[in-house]
């Protein structure tokens, strides 16, 4: 187990390193000069104002050149400043990221506990009553983007029928409480989690009959075991293996789904700052943001191999 960490997280170096590289060539091709967001157009400005600004953020030198910095002092745990506050970039990122992977983490546990009890509820029931509709509903919550479920969920549950607050993440007028968080919390977190609790059931219910008819399924009813002991004893952790695979392979859709999200409800998560950054060109916050992002996701992809060999003990790591 010791020697497959340690090789994963060898491996994963490289990639990190490759996400960095793409992240920052993307902004560098991105069209318009960093230097002019540090300008009011409207007050004018000289040729060598532009200069000493470019001078000031080492903008005047070669791509590579910065990037190698970046990389360089990103290694000794210093992503820089913002273009925008001046903060330290580790700083205005902790700030948000709780806010962040607690919405996150509350989609994608809903999404499992809900889309796998229902995968295996309609296998148990194929081509039943309810297999039908909740395959069909399934159809529409793949179908449905975020931000179209995240506006609909608005106008029903917060301005209709005013059962959920709007935005933000607690009452500006009072302290928080537990309770006033996860009021908060539902609404943005269900509706995150909408699409993932249709595609882990879809998957699920796929799994479960597959193994259904597998013959070591027959040979334990035929021992006369009882229906419950073949159906969680025997079936679901192997219909589960692949339903895993999906769940750690969906992080980069919740992250993306995750930033929609939390700027239709004010969510003060990593998602609106992320938007901000972009919209100033506020080159290491955007570094930083990815980089912690690709860091998430591949501890994520990490935990998700682990998790096989909990599922099914016949997988070594050795």
């Amino acid at each position: 187990m010791f020697k497959y960490l340690i090789r994963r997280i060898v491996v994963s170096i490289p990639v990190l390193i490759s996400v960095t590289i793409i992240i920052f060539a993307l902004i560098e091709l991105a069209p318009g000069d960093v230097a002019d967001n540090f300008i009011n157009p409207e007050i004018g400005y000289s040729a060598e104002t532009l200069e000493a600004i470019r001078e000031r953020f080492g903008l005047g030198q070669p791509a590579p050149v910065r990037y190698l910095k970046w990389l360089g002092n990103a290694v000794q745990g210093d992503f820089g400043l913002t273009y925008v506050s001046g903060e330290p970039v580790l700083a205005a990122i902790g700030r948000r990221l709780g806010n962040t992977l607690l919405l996150m983490s509350t989609a994608l546990l809903v999404g499992t506990i809900i889309g796998v009890s229902l995968g295996v509820f309609t296998a148990l029931r194929q081509y039943s009553f309810w297999d039908l509709a909740l395959t069909t509903l399934s159809f529409v919550g793949i179908s449905m983007p975020a931000f179209i479920t995240g506006i609909l969920g608005m106008y029903l549950f917060a301005i209709e029928w005013k059962i959920f607050p709007s935005g933000g993440m607690r009452p500006v007028q009072r302290d928080p409480t537990v309770w006033d968080t996860l009021h908060h919390l539902i609404l943005p977190a269900g509706i995150l989690s909408l699409a993932y609790i249709a595609t882990f059931m879809r998957y699920t219910r796929f799994s479960m009959l597959e193994v259904l008819h597998t013959d070591y399924v027959r040979t334990a009813r035929g021992k006369g075991l009882r229906e419950r002991v073949v159906i969680w004893r025997h079936t679901l952790p192997n219909a589960l293996l692949p339903v895993i695979t999906v769940i750690g392979l969906s992080l980069p859709s919740l992250v993306v789904g995750a930033v929609f999200i939390e700027t239709i409800f004010s969510w003060p998560g990593m998602g609106t700052m992320y938007l901000d950054a972009v919209n100033s060109k506020d080159v290491p916050l955007i570094m930083g943001m990815n980089t912690v992002i690709a860091i998430v996701v591949l501890t994520a992809n990490l935990l998700t191999d682990l998790a096989y060999g909990m599922i099914d003990p016949r997988i070594r790591y050795d």
